[in-house]
């Protein structure tokens, strides 16, 4: 690998394994699958990925749900482990899939970024003298002594953002980690991967937005069924792939138009062998 490629996908591929029949209980699981009596289909959610990224690159990843967009950032990142292939990285790595994972509801907010900033890798003594630069950037400090499980879901997000961008890591993995929280803290988390790709880490992003991943990104990869649809600067991928996107979004809409009418119609339509009832006007029914 070249020393300035610092994360190679090689032959990358990705099946699961998904049960055909509805299974009731654990047990019945057991003894079916000690009776080797349960059938599967096989899933392939990735196929032949190959790519490299360079030291210092914003690399993008784009395409439509089940594209495969996570499941190949979490084999990036170590999380998944491909059925073939491999993932070769140099640096350290800082993954933001799932923000807060690994939180403790009973917890603090202080507590748990000790507990969540270790899972992620990072030392205790650290953690406690970072404590006070995460709970200001998460926007937390009246409630950081109070347990998570009063938290909203937009404040586990930013104190799960705040700790996992607490420190620049040579590449930095990111999972929709941008639309985290309101406005304004969408645009102070956007700031700050701006200051990570200004330090020279490689970021590499997942997102819907096409301003995000045309404002940040220099190459995209555009995936399509688990496949390398197209790969190359950001502006050639991102025009293709905003038509098709549009394309999908227009079919979809003509789709749901199309059974919401079939449904109004249905509803108007009165069924065999009942008469529909009349509505009468209010004069009949005063006359009654």
């Amino acid at each position: 690998m070249s020393n300035k490629v610092v994360v190679k996908v090689e032959n990358v591929s990705m099946k699961f394994r998904m049960t055909t029949e509805k299974i009731n209980s654990l047990k019945h699981y057991f003894i079916k699958r000690l009776k080797n009596q349960i059938k599967y289909n096989e899933f392939c959610a990735l196929q032949d990925i190959n790519f490299e990224i360079k030291k210092g690159e914003v690399f993008g990843i784009i395409g439509l749900n089940g594209a495969g967009k996570s499941t190949l950032l979490k084999i990036i990142a170590g999380v998944l482990k491909p059925t073939t292939g491999t993932v070769t990285r140099k640096g350290t790595l800082a993954p933001l899939l799932e923000l807060g994972a690994g939180f403790d509801e009973e917890l603090t907010g202080r507590e748990n970024i000790i507990l969540n900033g270790m899972i992620l890798g990072f030392s205790k003594e650290f953690l406690l003298e970072h404590t006070d630069e995460i709970i200001d950037f998460a926007e937390l400090r009246k409630f950081i002594d109070s347990p998570l499980k009063n938290y909203s879901s937009g404040m586990k997000a930013r104190l799960g953002f705040a700790i996992a961008t607490a420190v620049n890591s040579d590449i930095l993995i990111v999972d929709e980690a941008l639309s985290v929280g309101d406005y304004k803290f969408r645009k102070k988390s956007e700031q700050k991967i701006k200051d990570i790709i200004a330090s020279g880490a490689t970021v590499i992003v997942v997102s819907h937005s096409s301003t995000q991943i045309n404002t940040l990104c220099n190459r995209v990869l555009w995936l399509e069924g688990g496949r390398m649809k197209m790969i190359g600067e950001t502006e050639e991928v991102s025009d293709i792939y905003m038509e098709v996107d549009k394309e999908e979004k227009a079919k979809m809409k003509a789709v749901t138009k199309a059974v919401t009418e079939a449904m109004a119609e249905a509803e108007q339509t009165p069924q065999k062998g009942k008469t529909p009832k009349k509505k009468g006007n209010k004069e009949d029914s005063n006359k009654k």
